[in-house]
């Protein structure tokens, strides 16, 4: 039973997920992704630090080391030579006390010595990890860079693909009915084609009528009539011999008969 719970849950889950991703924004995504790559640089660098602080630290301690080495081992072999000019002058307790001075130094001396290549065995091995780390945080950088500048490319294509979207939508309402009441572009245009044609039909009809001929006459009439009365105003202002009558309408000339025979 447990067994089928678990799975059941996993079952919804996953389901969870899958709806999560298709209704996420791109956008959204991506920065959440920037900024998960940059919280992990800026740990890196963290722990680079401390890495290379330790290092740091490390070769202070040996810096350290190395000096009171020096220095005991200084100190000892002066306690050697005290102990011997003591011996010469026949100051036994002198040079007793010398002696063991000596041998204090040199057990010091030998402390130091251990501590000394202890530290540089941590030294190499700071050192070491050090680089290492500086190393993982140049390379982790430039993943990093390259992630920024993947960033833009990737936004600008989201961009480009939501245009590419919209102009598809776009596109697809111009040949597709957007509703029950709302008729398509085709539709519209072939409405608007029919009634135009239509028009244009009863007009050529129209043209060819009686009543339209009647009106052109009447047109021409009216029309000759003003010229008329142009040419009177014109006259008498002395600008051109007036023409009272309408002007004469061309005959064609007729040709001439030929003469019969025998007359």
């Amino acid at each position: 039973m447990f067994k089928f719970f678990r799975r059941f849950w996993k079952y919804l889950t996953a389901g969870a997920n899958q709806k999560f991703d298709e209704r996420a924004d791109p956008k959204i995504q991506l920065e959440q992704a920037i900024l998960e790559a940059q919280d992990q640089h800026r740990r890196l660098k963290e722990q680079a630090a401390s890495v290379i602080a330790q290092q740091k630290q490390t070769e202070m301690r040996m810096a350290r080391a190395m000096e009171e080495l020096e220095k005991v081992n200084s100190n000892a072999r002066q306690a050697v030579l005290m102990a011997e000019e003591a011996t010469k002058r026949g100051d036994t307790a002198k040079a007793t006390e010398y002696t063991r001075a000596a041998e204090t130094f040199a057990n010091r001396l030998i402390q130091v010595e251990r501590e000394v290549a202890d530290l540089k065995s941590m030294a190499l091995q700071t050192t070491q990890a050090a680089d290492q780390a500086k190393a993982a945080v140049a390379a982790n950088g430039q993943v990093l860079q390259k992630k920024l500048s993947e960033r833009q490319k990737l936004l600008s294509q989201l961009e480009q693909a939501k245009m590419q979207e919209q102009m598809n939508r776009a596109m697809s309402s111009l040949s597709e009915t957007i509703g029950e009441d709302v008729p398509s572009i085709n539709e519209v245009r072939d409405k608007i084609e029919a009634r135009y044609a239509q028009a244009k039909g009863m007009s050529e009809l129209q043209g060819e009528s009686v009543e339209v001929r009647m009106l052109e006459v009447e047109q021409a009439a009216q029309n000759s009539d003003a010229q008329v009365r142009l040419a009177e105003i014109r006259s008498q202002l002395g600008l051109t011999p007036a023409e009272t009558s309408a002007p004469a309408v061309e005959t064609t000339p007729q040709p001439a008969q030929e003469p019969t025979p025998g007359v």
